[in-house]
């Protein structure tokens, strides 16, 4: 495009363009650390904006959360502040995948985060769009990669990778209006707005989520800068007036009688609120025949739609469609908030037409009588391919520019904040000249998300799961300030009084997880009344507390009934002496595993390393490793197309490298 004439410039430490949940986070973590920071949004009015469901966590997503609040990030705080009913999902299941949930007044949420925006020294908030990205060449001897292979199919490989390996440097960002503003660093969250366009049957507006204006520019800025883009889709549900639904027929689902807050400090006191109601119900028959007969109008059947959707958050003609054999799917009806009629229908994302989306909903118990305030629609929208980056999330083309949220290829609120901060906390640490911040998977869920982005052949939106997560009995979400809190202190985003007091909260588990293991009780009646009540073996002989509390149907708050002497102690601390020793053993195996998964961590390979020159690696794992240049054989090794047979060539070639550049030395 041909931006107007316009000589107004700025100069900025850091750009931020796109203010959802990633790109606050990255703002504010670039403020708090002193940056003169500028975020940019298309519309004031949407910052932190919850498109899709009003809720933050969920299935390990609750894990992302107390992370990010571990780290010195705002999303947790904001929640607490926000939310409207809270849960712990699967208490039911071992303290791994224990996650929190809280669904978000919608419009507070929003607010709320704007207001902390706006309060926080050091950071502008603009009302624009930009329109390019702004860059300087760079020279860089070492960039060239060569092949000595002979293979021609490699040289063209080689040469196509050469043609883009130009290194540049970022310089500022420009404007639709001209405007120029400077800057040291820039971070790229863009969300679902670049040449986005929504979707309801033959209904096509090229906006972004709830109307908001799509921005149609910075795309062409990207890839004549070299970066590869993709293009995927999501979607979100139609929104019900409360006032339509019959609740009588429908499951009513309450919040926790006792709510968790998300951040570590947070007075437990402060969330003890009177929680709103959301309720289960579910689809049938009726409806799904309704889809079925409707699929030709369905964008997603009709080939209309170009990008790629998320695996895990299907549309209902997905699930129609691909789970044939269910007769019903679950629907949760959510308010979207406390001073709205909206209601939200989770798990019924559609892109079928209006007049169809008011039969099938109308087919559901409780929705018989529906009036949709908004529609159902797809959204498609343009993203980069996040190989292209580096862990610490800065480009590996064009050094300072750093990038976060569904921008990379991610879905999901959390993902996007978490890797908002990091990408924030990283732009702060380059101009600063220090060492970035690289999470890695053993130690928490965010190293886990980002390491999947940069290593793996992301084909779709990313969600992240428990699953996804080697280690996850050690990265669990109740003890994401003992992970993370010092790390979050280093770089300068959490105070000494905090961090002392985690380091205080150690020295109390550690302290009590050896007194208990000292306490022993007899068998004598007091016990095996107390054991009898409980529906736990009769003892024969003494026992220590560390015994009893292994035992599956005791635990350490049950047992203060025989210790006497107990001191009076914090719950979160409460919680994890009886966590640390219930699953004493399984921790223990955990923690070899990540010995040696750090043992290949800790070998770094250096930047630009020309592999064709490394023999007897197979020539996939040439091209995949000059294409990744991965920073570690831990890294290298979880490169698809790379086996452990070309990691072990690897190692080899890289005992003898060090040796002879250490020999030159």
């Amino acid at each position: 495009m041909e931006c107007p004439k316009n000589t107004f410039e700025e100069t900025y430490d850091v750009v931020v363009v796109g203010a959802g949940h990633a790109g606050c986070e990255a703002a504010l973590a670039c403020a708090r650390l002193g940056l003169e920071t500028i975020i940019f949004t298309v519309s004031v009015d949407s910052i932190a904006l919850m498109p899709c469901n009003p809720n933050i966590g969920g299935s390990s997503k609750g894990h992302l959360v107390r992370e990010i609040d571990a780290l010195g990030g705002q999303m947790g705080i904001n929640i607490d502040k926000t939310f409207i009913q809270s849960k712990m999902l699967n208490r039911s299941k071992g303290p791994a995948v224990h996650s929190l949930r809280a669904q978000a007044d919608k419009a507070d949420y929003s607010m709320e985060m704007r207001k902390t925006l706006q309060s926080t020294q050091h950071l502008t908030i603009k009302q624009a769009e930009v329109a390019e990205i702004l860059t300087k060449s760079v020279q860089d001897n070492h960039m060239t990669i060569k092949d000595s292979s002979g293979n021609s199919e490699n040289e063209e490989f080689v040469q196509k990778l050469n043609e883009n390996l130009e290194n540049k440097r970022i310089i500022g960002v420009k404007t639709v209006s001209g405007a120029v503003y400077f800057c040291k660093a820039a971070i790229l969250c863009t969300g679902t707005y670049l040449r986005a366009r929504c979707l309801t049957g033959e209904m096509i507006t090229h906006t972004g989520p709830n109307g908001l204006m799509a921005a149609n520019y910075l795309t062409d800025s990207l890839k004549k800068n070299g970066v590869e883009m993709l293009r995927f889709k999501t979607g979100t549900p139609a929104r019900i007036d409360k006032r339509s639904i019959c609740f009588e027929k429908m499951q009513e689902q309450k919040g926790d009688e006792k709510v968790i807050p998300f951040s570590f400090t947070t007075n437990p006191d402060d969330v003890q609120i009177d929680q709103v109601s959301c309720w289960l119900t579910y689809t049938n028959e009726k409806t799904h025949e309704i889809i079925r007969n409707n699929l030709d109008r369905s964008p997603i059947y009709a080939g209309v739609i170009e990008g790629t959707g998320p695996r895990y958050c299907p549309s209902i003609e997905d699930k129609v469609v691909k789970f044939p054999d269910k007769d019903r799917h679950q629907l949760f009806i959510e308010p979207e908030g406390i001073h709205t009629n909206e209601m939200y229908v989770g798990g019924m994302s559609s892109s079928l037409p209006e007049d169809v989306q008011y039969a099938m909903y109308r087919t559901v118990p409780g929705l018989e009588d529906a009036k949709i305030v908004r529609c159902a629609y797809a959204i498609e929208y343009d993203c980069m391919n996040p190989n292209q980056l580096y862990p610490s999330l800065e480009f590996k083309k064009i050094q300072g520019l750093f990038s976060g949220g569904q921008f990379n290829g991610s879905s999901g609120y959390e993902e996007a904040a978490a890797q908002g901060l990091v990408a924030g906390i990283n732009a702060a640490m380059e101009i600063l000249g220090r060492d970035p911040l690289i999470l890695d998977r053993s130690e928490s869920y965010i190293g886990v998300l980002i390491d999947d982005l940069v290593t793996k052949e992301n084909h779709e939106p990313y969600r992240m799961m428990t699953s996804r997560s080697e280690y996850r009995l050690l990265l669990r979400q109740d003890n994401a300030d003992l992970r993370l809190t010092k790390k979050g202190y280093q770089v300068g985003l959490i105070s000494k009084e905090r961090y002392e007091w985690v380091v205080q909260k150690e020295h109390m588990i550690r302290q009590e997880v050896e007194r208990v293991s000292h306490v022993t009780v007899g068998a004598n009646l007091k016990t095996q009344d107390f054991l009898e009540r409980n529906h736990s073996v009769p003892l024969n002989t003494g026992s220590t507390l560390t015994e009893l509390i292994r035992r599956p149907e005791l635990n350490y708050d049950l047992l203060i009934e025989l210790d006497t002497e107990r001191p009076n102690l914090p719950d979160d601390v409460a919680e994890q002496v009886n966590i640390n020793i219930k699953y004493d053993g399984y921790i223990k195996r955990q923690m070899k595993q990540v010995e040696s998964f750090k043992k290949l961590e800790n070998k770094k390979l250096e930047k630009n390393f020309d592999y064709n020159a490394v023999h007897g690696l197979r020539m996939e794992a040439r091209q995949k490793l000059n294409l990744y240049q991965p920073v570690s054989i831990g890294q290298a090794s979880r490169i698809s197309g790379v086996s452990p047979a070309d990691i072990s060539v690897l190692l080899v070639y890289l005992e003898q490298y060090y040796h002879n550049k250490k020999e030159k030395e």
